[in-house]
């Protein structure tokens, strides 16, 4: 048994023994290495532990200037991410744009503002209590997807205000082989704002190799009254053309949910699980805030969705109109796509700029 299997078993195979050695990167060891934690003399905690000195807390977090990007972590393999653990001001969440690269390559692997990245694509705080991703009260956003590299990994986050932002990290790994089967983990983030009428919200498109799909995190604004959820989602696989392989039968349920997800009743009933979740709904609060707005979130870990050529995945925007008819809604949608494919990888799209990405 290699330390990669030892790692990764789950609970019934925490009782066994690895080699695979355990580093973890913070502002308070910026390399990872081994007895160097804490020794910090300057930092963002210097004042605070003046009557202290080194080891008391010296430099517990970063700061990041205005228009600039930061490397959160350089890791050189082999071996596999286990834990990142980050925490900043809500206000920042969509200004900060979260990038990893595995094993030297110029284009990212995973791109995505860092709030949706972890379920929270509104800029307002909200509780998630899944397998992967946990965020916890006030803010404490929490990854456990599994991310394995070969000869290394490179963490960056970026910072597109003007303003300094203060960030406060861990990022937990461990040394060890990595099997040839295992695949590298992928994560890319749309915005449909508004959508076209008529159109569908691609969530990813453009992905080629093997592969599969583990995850869907939406942010969803509804422009429209009445019921919004009556879209499918759709996966093209392996030279799909016109129809899919897959195709759900509308949003709620593709979340786990049913019945316009009313309970009790007049009411949006918000849930957070381990693979699925409705974890956040935005009112309306009569002034300013005008607009419903929704987070979900659906992890295929139980049943990732396989592809060997190539994957797209589509959501449609459905309501109602006159006529118990179908209504193609003009919605602002963003998400985040989670797979895992051998590489290379085909290259993401252009991010927005700093207005076409805001929360507004």
């Amino acid at each position: 048994m290699n330390g990669f299997e030892g790692l990764n078993l789950g609970l019934g195979g925490l009782s066994r023994l690895s080699r695979a050695k355990t580093r973890s990167i913070s502002a308070e060891n910026f390399t990872g290495a081994k007895g160097k934690g804490g020794m910090a003399t300057e930092g963002t905690g210097a004042a605070c532990a003046r009557d202290l000195g080194q080891g008391w807390k010296v430099s517990p977090s970063i700061q990041i200037q205005g228009r600039s990007t930061f490397t959160l972590a350089e890791i050189e393999g082999p071996g596999i991410i286990q834990h990142m653990w980050m925490t900043c001001f809500p206000g920042n969440w969509r200004n900060l744009i979260l990038r990893i690269y595995w094993d030297g390559e110029q284009q990212p692997s995973v791109e995505t503002p860092y709030g949706d990245f972890f379920c929270n694509g509104w800029c307002q705080r909200s509780n998630i209590n899944s397998l992967p991703i946990s965020v916890n009260p006030a803010g404490g956003m929490n990854s456990y997807w599994e991310m394995p590299f070969r000869k290394s990994a490179k963490v960056t986050i970026e910072n597109l205000a003007d303003e300094d932002v203060v960030l406060y990290y861990q990022i937990t790994y461990a040394l060890t082989e990595v099997p040839e089967d295992v695949a590298y983990f992928h994560a890319q983030w749309r915005r449909s704002n508004p959508l076209k009428y008529k159109d569908v919200h691609t969530i990813v498109d453009g992905i080629k190799g093997w592969g599969h799909y583990v995850g869907t995190y939406l942010a969803w604004q509804v422009n429209n009254t009445g019921w919004w959820g009556e879209g499918e989602i759709k996966f093209y696989m392996d030279g799909d053309d016109k129809f899919p392989t897959i195709c759900g039968t509308g949003t709620e349920d593709y979340f786990g949910g049913a019945w316009n997800w009313e309970h009790p009743k007049g009411e949006y009933g918000v849930y957070s699980t381990p693979f699925l979740g409705l974890s956040q709904v935005i009112k309306p609060d009569g002034l300013y805030q005008s607009q419903q707005r929704f987070s979900m979130y659906r992890w295929h870990i139980m049943d990732p969705i396989r592809f060997e050529k190539d994957l797209r995945v589509t959501i449609q925007a459905l309501g109602w109109r006159s006529g118990h008819r179908y209504l193609p809604l003009q919605d602002d949608i963003a998400s985040v796509a989670y797979w895992y494919q051998k590489e290379p990888h085909a290259p993401f799209p252009t991010l927005p700029d700093k207005d076409g990405l805001e929360v507004i």
